[in-house]
């Protein structure tokens, strides 16, 4: 930490702010990086943020993200890192160096690890994007431990009151992320804050001084630099631009303002919004407040008569209560338990999901929003809102026809196309928008992935599922089902269906992922059965991800289950034994649509098919007076026409032989 200090009071006398300067490690080679960090000192840096490269880095443009791509395909994981920045240590770097990124690789490597062998590299301290004061609890108090800082973030959107509690736990400065021109609050803190977003020029950086920073923050800029650089003119271009927007050696030119003291408590306690230890919020700062003010809408609408009134107005129109039908042909073919089906693919637009839809557009009038964003590998949405869709162009692809259904009830449809353009990309396209939009952008989410309230929020606005099939139960067959069988993507299908059943310990509760090729490889989706605990896309689950924390491209026959993470209370019910998950493989699953098709003459979502599969599976092992309830999410119109075109490739496989003459004139959506 007194390296830090140290920097900022040097600066201060002298009446100039701070260069602080960025780049991630690794890029654009593996051997670049510690030339880069001697030529950014050479150059006026004072202060270096050397990158730590993530698979996934929501809160970033795309230029950083080019440089986490390139760097992870130059195999730099942590480990790396820390080796990079021994070497130029040995090679002269002294001016003080902060680490910074995304909380998983960190949680991958092993948190105290990771903090020990930083200092023991020669880092100063930690900014970590994803890691907010709530949920760095421990963390902050190892970093304090070993002398090492802890740099909180201020956006544009902290409140005043934030703003005090955050420069209250700054020990050495604060990340101030802000657009060119604004100085956020008129109230000043005594606390050290380096200003960084959009400086790019020696004007800017002059902008930045004369509003009162104590430091100036530079990395796209500088990305940019080395990008359009040749691989031998790398080294003498970054010095040469830092020597240009710092002007070392001229006189100064800040203007030192004057501060006023605050004070602030911090929290004592991990924030609300967990199951065991899975959930939270791990989001960048720009979202914390955004958080909260949906949390306190969403909890006063829960306890609102009013809003339930209003919410349950629309079960005509969205064909609640949804029916529960015994299937009796699958129950004959499987020779024990009898298998039911709650009927969700009968609702509005064909799937469980218009539930959380509509929950979520009144939550969002409630608290003044007027533009709806969300993300999806294979869902239908039609808002009396602007709605824009994030959809893979994998998934636009492959669910074509429901990309025009969207268009046709209005909304807007926007390809993703980075990484592996599926649902995961699509959710980071989401979240990047919204953290550009706040003021008038609510995020619906489509499922219980993403940080507290949203896993919660979802939850409540699904768990209308099991509620129904517990009172439909006791109307058929005057008793609780045995088991209850649902999909499981990201979860919020199985998580309504299963729910109000938590507490009855006699009714199983079996969720069943994406087996894909098979759990042998990789080509999966079987996060729960598969996966680690870490941290993705603002919440600690169990994800699909490598040794080093990067996340794993995965892959299912399914896009609405093509997903590297599930739902943070799936998690806890997985560690306390309360519900199990198995999987269906891509083959399974079509078996299972198949069945289902033929035998009872409805067609169901590929999703639902991993379902289908596993239901009849069991009912085979169970005796006839068991009860099995299987959670139909969806219809499969939306998959057939995948189906066609998969099916000629497997029909000897699967012994299923459909004659495509009358669909090879059609025209694709």
């Amino acid at each position: 930490m007194e390296a830090l200090r140290s920097v900022f009071e040097a600066r201060k006398a002298e009446n100039r702010p701070a260069l602080v300067t960025f780049v991630t490690a690794g890029y654009p080679a593996k051997n670049d990086t510690v030339p880069i960090l001697l030529a950014m000192q050479a150059g006026g840096a004072d202060i270096v943020e050397l990158g730590i490269p993530f698979s996934d880095p929501i809160a970033d443009g795309p230029l950083i993200q080019e440089t986490n791509s390139v760097a992870i395909n130059n195999d730099i994981d942590y480990a790396t890192v820390l080796g990079q920045l021994r070497e130029a240590r040995n090679q002269g770097l002294a001016a003080p160096v902060i680490l910074m990124g995304y909380y998983n690789p960190l949680l991958a490597y092993g948190e105290d690890k990771a903090i020990q062998d930083a200092a023991e590299a020669g880092a100063n301290g930690f900014i970590m994007v994803d890691l907010p004061p709530e949920e760095a609890i421990t963390f902050r108090q190892k970093c304090i431990n070993i002398n090492m800082s802890y740099v909180p973030l201020i956006a544009p959107s902290t409140t005043l009151h934030r703003i005090k509690f955050l420069s209250s736990i700054a020990d050495t400065f604060i990340y101030v992320v802000s657009k060119m021109g604004t100085t956020g609050s008129s109230e000043k803190v005594a606390v050290n804050n380096a200003v960084g977003f959009g400086v790019a020029t020696r004007d800017h950086f002059n902008t930045v001084a004369d509003a009162g920073a104590d430091g100036v923050v530079i990395g796209s800029r500088l990305v940019s630099v080395i990008k359009n650089s040749s691989p031998s003119e790398i080294v003498k271009n970054v010095e040469a631009y830092c020597r240009e927007v710092c002007q070392k050696d001229e006189p100064s030119h800040a203007v030192s303002l004057p501060v006023s003291h605050s004070t602030a408590s911090g929290p004592a306690v991990l924030p609300s919004g967990r199951f065991g230890e899975f959930g939270g919020q791990y989001v960048s700062e720009a979202l914390f407040d955004c958080l909260a003010e949906l949390e306190r809408a969403h909890k006063a609408a829960m306890s609102d008569p009013e809003f339930w009134k209003e919410f349950q107005s629309f079960y005509e129109y969205t064909n609640k209560t949804s029916r529960l039908y015994f299937a009796e042909n699958l129950t004959k073919d499987a020779g024990g338990a009898k298998i039911w089906l709650k009927r969700e693919d009968l609702n509005h637009t064909g799937s469980y999901k218009i539930n959380n839809a509509i929950g979520q557009i009144l939550l969002a009038r409630r608290i003044g929003r007027t533009r709806i964003i969300t993300d999806t590998g294979d869902g239908q949405h039609g808002f009396s809102m602007e709605c824009i869709i994030y959809m893979g162009a994998e998934d636009v692809r492959r669910q074509a026809l429901n990309v025009f259904r969207i268009e046709m009830l209005g909304g807007k449809v926007i390809p993703v196309h980075s990484g592996s353009c599926t649902l995961k990309d699509a959710v980071n396209e989401a979240m990047r928008d919204l953290v550009t939009n706040l003021s008038t952008t609510y995020y619906l989410a489509e499922s219980t992935v993403s940080p507290h309230p949203f896993p919660t929020i979802v939850r409540d606005f699904q768990k209308v599922i099991g509620e129904e099939i517990k009172a439909q139960m006791k109307e058929v067959a005057g008793k609780l089902p045995d088991v209850i069988v649902a999909c499981v993507g990201r979860g919020s299908n199985a998580i309504g269906a299963f729910y109000d059943f938590i507490p009855d310990k006699s009714v199983r509760l079996i969720g069943v992922e994406a087996g894909g090729e098979g759990t042998h490889g990789d080509k999966h989706s079987a996060t729960l059965s598969m996966g680690q605990p870490g941290v993705l896309h603002g919440a600690k689950t169990y994800i699909l991800q490598s040794k080093a924390g990067q996340i794993m491209e995965t892959h299912s026959i399914s896009a609405g289950l093509n997903y590297p993470g599930v739902g943070p209370e799936h998690a806890w019910l997985k560690d306390s034994g309360r519900a199990e998950y198995v999987i269906a493989t891509d083959e399974e699953a079509l078996r299972g649509f198949r069945m289902l098709t033929q035998r009872e003459g409805i067609i169901p979502a590929l999703e639902s098919s991993h379902a289908i599969w596993e239901a009849v599976r069991l009912a085979k092992t169970l005796p006839k007076d068991n009860d099995i309830v299987v959670c139909l999410s969806g219809r499969g119109d939306k998959d057939v026409e995948q189906i066609h075109e998969l099916l000629p490739k497997l029909a000897e496989k699967l012994d299923w032989h459909i004659s495509t003459n009358a669909a090879s004139g059609r025209k694709s959506f």
